[in-house]
């Protein structure tokens, strides 16, 4: 992993602080949403992990139904071949999401059972 170190105003410093910790997954979903409809869902996660939700909130969390649904239908299109260009891109978006996502609860989960 890199450390990166930035200037930004002290107003925006102070904003920050609360949600420092998750600030690499908030940067990576802002990247990512803002290429295709996926942004929705990256900005629904933005919002939950900006409220600097506890380790066992985030362990929990899921994503709305209706972006569940829309990744269903998608992945269906997916295996029957009869993606779009646009569509295409907003599943390897979708799937970029939940990766991380997945990553992050993986490292919570073993970061609360060395814990314990």
């Amino acid at each position: 992993m890199v450390q990166m170190t930035m200037q930004v105003p002290e107003e925006l410093a102070k904003r920050i602080q609360p949600i420092r910790f998750w600030l690499p997954t908030i940067l990576e979903l802002s990247l990512v949403g803002f290429k295709s409809l996926a942004t929705e869902t990256a900005t629904e996660l933005i919002q939950f992990l900006s409220t600097d939700p506890s380790t066992q909130k985030v362990l929990d969390y899921h994503v709305s139904e209706r972006a569940q649904a829309r990744l269903r239908r998608l992945l269906t299109l997916n295996n029957a071949g009869l993606l779009s260009e646009a569509e295409k891109v907003e599943l390897d978006e979708l799937q970029r999401i939940e990766h991380i996502m997945i990553m992050l609860k993986a490292q919570l989960a073993k970061k609360m059972q060395q814990e314990e």
